[in-house]
């Protein structure tokens, strides 16, 4: 699964998921612009039943965190 940073972690408190599910899935969106049903139908196969309504908050909340560590990562890159 995706290894999450430690200052990631108090982001997640509170979730009935781990945190590396709940990302795995917000990339999975964001990367290949899945639906939402798509993605429920996925987590059904891995053994979790998530709605996907619940998804949906999921992006809405997390999205930004994958974005900021991804333009850090790349504003990084590009100085190198």
């Amino acid at each position: 699964m995706l290894t999450i940073s430690p200052s990631l972690l108090p982001h997640f408190k509170g979730f009935c998921s781990s945190p590396s599910v709940i990302m795995l899935f917000i990339y999975m969106k964001c990367r290949f612009s899945l639906s939402y049903r798509a993605l429920e139908e996925m987590m059904m196969i891995q053994g979790a039943k998530i709605d996907h309504a619940t998804l949906q908050r999921w992006v809405k909340r997390f999205a930004s965190l994958i974005d900021k560590r991804g333009f850090c990562r790349k504003k990084l890159s590009n100085e190198v």
